[in-house]
């Protein structure tokens, strides 16, 4: 495995077993500083594993996960946060009585300066997030008024108040409409650039992760079958035969990157 300051994260053979079976088998990949990376694979796949692997919600078996230059596996969660790392979750968990703010908030309390940030400052934080991802109207209202859309949005903000440099999105766009997969892409990239972050995504929207992701790391049954880019993973036999099915389906969005954004979630 190649160590280099443009790299911001090692996946070095990392490994994660629960009993018999074997989530995550022996997988290897470097992710650059600046990037987004789509992790996609069947359900069962081991893919959210490897982000509670990154995150330090499991300790790996074997390998190592090195971010930033640092060997940071097995650490706990907390201290990964405020390493710079953070995550959404595959289904929302907002906290429901709690208002909208009061949630953005909880990502800057225990995110990278938890333990060295004052509730102005937090709130500060927490607002400029809410404002990126069109919810500012929406910060004293009860998080369980919100729509699905509005909650993914809201779990997006309060990773963001975290102040991460490394962002894993899982399952972000599960469940919204065409409409709302454009506006949530939009919003994605805005905070790639305006917060200078890499982004790992899971995504079973074939057509978006496709769209967005500069490289493609196919994982199935635990092990890495593929990485590339999005049309090396279009016509890769292994990823047709395990996951795409019909390498048209994928190629059909895979031309339209860099083209009218309304295409790219039709």
């Amino acid at each position: 495995m190649i160590m280099s300051d443009s790299y911001i994260l090692v996946i070095d053979g990392v490994t994660k077993k629960f009993g018999g079976l074997v989530a995550n088998n022996k997988v290897s990949f470097n992710m650059k500083r600046g990037e987004i990376l789509g992790l996609i694979g069947p359900n069962g796949a081991g893919k959210t594993t490897l982000f509670n692997v990154i995150t330090g919600v499991y300790k790996p078996d074997e390998g190592r996960v090195v971010f930033k230059g640092r060997d940071i596996s097995g650490k706990p969660p907390h201290v990964i946060a405020r390493m710079g790392i953070a995550k959404t979750h595959q289904i929302v968990k907002p906290f429901n009585d709690m208002t909208v703010i009061e949630n953005a908030m909880v990502g800057a309390l225990f995110g990278k300066r938890a333990g060295k940030i004052t509730m102005t400052e937090a709130r500060r934080i927490a607002h400029q997030s809410l404002e990126l991802v069109g919810l500012v109207e929406k910060e004293e209202e009860f998080a369980s008024k919100l729509t699905l859309h509005e909650k993914k949005m809201l779990e997006l903000a309060r990773a963001l108040s975290a102040e991460p440099e490394l962002l894993l999105l899982d399952e972000v766009l599960a469940g919204l409409n065409p409409r709302e997969i454009e506006e949530s892409l939009k919003i994605i990239r805005k905070a790639k650039e305006e917060r200078d972050l890499s982004i790992i995504m899971i995504e079973h929207v074939m057509h978006a992760v496709m769209n967005i992701a500069e490289r493609i790391v196919v994982l199935h049954y635990g092990w890495k079958i593929a990485e590339g880019t999005p049309e090396e993973i279009a016509n890769n036999a292994k990823v047709i035969t395990a996951y795409l099915g019909d390498p048209r389906f994928a190629l059909r969005f895979v031309k339209r990157r860099g083209g009218d954004e309304e295409d790219a979630t039709t």
